[in-house]
Parts: C-alpha cells; structure tokens; sequence
C-alpha cells in the first residue's frame, strides 16, 4: 500500500507531501529518501498508504502532475 513519488524538488517537506497525499485517504508514513553522508533530498519519497484503494486513487490523480515546477513521476514501488 505503497506509493513511489519522482522527480520531487528538493525543497519539498514531508509535512507538504502529507498535505497533498491526505486528499486521496490516510498517510501512514512518509519516507524522503536522503543521502546518508550529506543528508541531501535525492528527489524522491515513498509514501505509506492505509488502503490499496488509497494508494491507486493517489497514483492515478498524480502520474505526471506539476507540483513545486516538477512534473511527478507516481507508481507502485519496484521490488528487488
């Protein structure tokens, strides 16, 4: 119940990503990946949703969406 966001600025907050995600159902956790040695953004975060309905209705309404003058790269996380 996963959501992969892409292509994120790397002024974004978790607090805005919660904003935004919110609207499409409830936000269990929120992951901004970093880099360890700097703690810089590395421009993409995985977002933990309460339902898989949840988790396509956040896909499918923010695949390609402009925010924060990015266009959003949205999907299931790749397993290994």
């Amino acid at each position: 119940m996963s959501v992969y966001i892409g292509n994120l600025s790397n002024e974004v907050e978790d607090e805005q990503l919660k904003q935004v995600l919110s609207r499409y159902g409830s936000v269990k956790r929120i992951l901004v990946s970093t880099k360890h040695r700097t703690g810089e953004k590395r421009g993409f975060a995985v977002v933990e949703m309460a339902t898989d309905a949840q988790e396509s209705a956040a896909i499918e309404a923010l695949r390609g969406t402009e925010w924060m003058g990015h266009s959003l790269k949205v999907s299931k996380p790749k397993t290994v």
